[in-house]
């Protein structure tokens, strides 16, 4: 019989959880016969608007039953919704699995879900997620997590990979290979969700540049040179330099700005918002320094993820 996936979305919802279809969809196209059929579902049925401002139809929730449902989710943390909350429940015992996407594990956890099980979300709101829902087995660094009849995944493009494990455990790992290739993304992507940093982005293979660039952390607030990095590592400073460019593909100076930038974020998104007192902590020693280092780098201001990060917090105490 064909399997019916439901992905279920909602006002302002990631539009490229979308891609998770895409997987099923070409799951199809690799098999003699049809195995998936799917659509879009939200409470009630209708236009739904994306935070994009794409608008899609959707099917009621209640409008059939599914083999399994996908919670879509959101550039924000997503709001209480006690009617979706109460539709999934309803769902869940003539479901064999429910899954979320990104923040979408909130609505899961909300809807009580996820008590007692293992579950991962965007790695920047795993912190969230745990506070708000004790009951819920934070893993932060997992891409996906499956529990169960239970998975959740991380943010953005995990969504692919949530959906690739999925019709692995249907049709077998031959097939999530191809599909894989046809997509061009990685079968099973390697590592957790700390592999998006800075530190393990250079990723030197000696350890005299790894213990100079853990030095460099842990010493952000200090006027860093090539010197006192070399130093540290007791080389010379031209041998460092050259032998540090070899192995992370850019200047001291240049990785020791991308540790500011991800220590300056991490402290915005910890609910820091002097600009002054950040640039100060971080190294960068004045704030136009690191505006200009936030536009090169992020395409906007730190004040612009200072008020990102108001609005999260404000859904946090919302919901």
């Amino acid at each position: 019989m064909n399997k019916r996936i439901g992905l279920i979305v909602y006002d302002d919802f990631q539009i490229l959880d979308l891609a998770a279809l895409t997987v099923f969809e070409f799951a199809n196209t690799m098999q003699q016969k049809i195995h998936y059929q799917f659509a879009s579902l939200s409470v009630e049925g209708g236009a739904v608007r994306s935070s994009s401002g794409v608008v899609i139809e959707t099917q009621p929730i209640g409008f059939g039953t599914y083999d399994t449902l996908v919670i879509a989710g959101a550039l924000l943390i997503p709001k209480a919704m006690p009617a979706l909350e109460a539709k999934l429940n309803e769902a869940a015992s003539g479901t064999n699995r429910i899954a979320s996407i990104c923040s979408g594990a909130f609505v899961l956890a909300k809807s009580g879900l996820l008590d007692g099980k293992r579950a991962t979300t965007h790695w920047a709101w795993g912190r969230h997620l745990q506070d708000q829902h004790p009951a819920v087995l934070v893993d932060e660094d997992k891409i996906y997590v499956k529990d169960g009849q239970v998975w959740t995944s991380a943010g953005a493009t995990a969504c692919i990979d949530l959906a690739l494990a999925l019709v692995e455990a249907d049709l077998g790992a031959e097939v999530t290979k191809s599909i894989a290739r046809l997509m061009v993304v990685h079968h099973r992507r390697t590592g957790g969700q700390s592999q998006f940093s800075a530190m393990t982005e250079l990723e030197p293979s000696s350890d005299r540049v790894r213990d100079a660039l853990r030095f460099a952390k842990e010493n952000l607030q200090k006027d860093l040179t090539v010197d006192d990095l070399a130093e540290h590592v007791h080389w010379s400073p031209r041998h460092f330099s050259r032998v540090f460019h070899s192995q992370t593909g850019m200047a001291p100076a240049k990785a020791i700005e991308k540790l500011r930038l991800e220590a300056a974020k991490s402290l915005i998104e910890q609910g820091h918002s002097s600009i002054s007192r950040i640039a100060t902590m971080t190294g960068f020693g004045d704030e136009e320094r690191m505006r200009r280092a936030f536009l090169r780098t992020y395409g906007q201001s730190p004040k612009a993820f200072v008020h990102l990060s108001r609005l999260q917090q404000d859904n946090v105490y919302l919901s």
